[in-house]
């Protein structure tokens, strides 16, 4: 297959990236860079079934030849990178998904939507399941990120009824490895840049808060196994291990052997409280489950991260 990967640089685009590669298909990374880095998938250009283009995909999409797939993963998907750019979020996720539909169905080719978790918000149920309409303030700092990616999904299936185009909504859970930033803004990175450099590591609210942490392997396959499935409905892709943001915070903190005080702060608005995927419907139909644990997730994400942290 020929695949074509916008946030391609990005932090699981670059897995992505990867993956696809190493089962043999040819790759276009397509990335604005305004949060990946060509670190990512420097070691990818000697590749010759790798391109890579420097482009804003909220402008026309233009890739020559055959294409066979279109994974849309460009967008911002922390909430310090979302409140940054909150304008170029919902331009992505809006005209960027917008462009990318058409450029799939132009292509005749399988077009994949990196939607998440956010989309049920701060939810009134746990776990989520792929039926729950969710709980979005549509108006709060964060309604950039969610509602840009509510109404990616809405759009996806827009084309699919109306142009009987082949498409996956891929609902992604909380996701950790290598290529995180450091300044990423999530828990994993926080936590991990916090320890490592021996300062306070900051908790949000009590700690009390849980989320569901799938290590970036993971993911990647589930994600693959989706692309072939035939299923055109949203599918939750995560671990539902549940742990507290305070249990991961202390889990950090004695993998990385770190010697810092764990502190609070105020909650943001509208953190979700509780977050876990019901994967039902994945482990019937693409028959996937997670496999890495989570200590043995962290144990390899640290790693990274202890170079990462060296060099600035």
């Amino acid at each position: 297959m020929r695949v074509v990967i916008t946030g391609g640089a990005g932090f699981l685009g670059s897995h992505l990236s990867r993956y696809f590669l190493s089962k043999g298909h040819k790759v276009t990374a397509i990335d604005n860079l305004i949060t990946g880095s060509v670190e990512n998938i420097k070691d990818l250009f000697g590749n010759e079934n790798f391109a890579f283009q420097k482009y804003d995909v909220t402008n026309y999409i233009h890739v020559p030849g055959k294409v066979d797939a279109i994974l849309h993963f460009a967008s911002p998907a922390s909430p310090v990178d979302y409140l940054k750019f909150p304008i170029p979020t919902l331009k992505v996720g809006a005209l960027g998904t917008h462009k990318a539909l058409g450029f799939a169905k132009e292509k005749k080719a399988v077009f994949m939507i990196a939607s998440t978790s956010e989309v049920y918000g701060d939810p009134l149920i746990n776990p989520q399941n792929e039926k729950y309409w969710g709980n979005v303030n549509p108006v709060g700092p964060r309604g950039v990120y969610d509602e840009a990616k509510r109404f990616a999904e809405a759009m996806t299936m827009a084309y699919h009824r109306y142009h009987k185009m082949p498409v996956r909504i891929i609902r992604i859970f909380n996701t950790y490895g290598p290529n995180m930033r450091i300044n990423d803004g999530r828990a994993v990175p926080n936590f991990m840049t916090q320890a490592l450099k021996n300062k306070p590591i900051t908790v949000y609210g009590d700690g009390s808060q849980t989320r569901s942490l799938c290590y970036v392997s993971d993911l990647v396959r589930g994600i693959y196994k989706l692309l072939y499935s035939g299923l055109n409905e949203p599918v939750n892709i995560g671990n539902p291990h549940e742990i507290t943001l305070l249990e991961l915070a202390q889990t950090v903190k004695k993998i990385t052997k770190s010697s810092s005080k764990i502190i609070f702060k105020p909650l943001p608005q509208d953190d979700p409280k509780v977050r876990r995927p019901d994967i039902t419907l994945a482990k019937t139909k693409l028959k996937w489950t997670p496999e890495v644990s989570l200590e043995e997730g962290l144990k390899k994400t640290v790693e990274y991260f202890r170079k990462a942290v060296s060099k600035n």
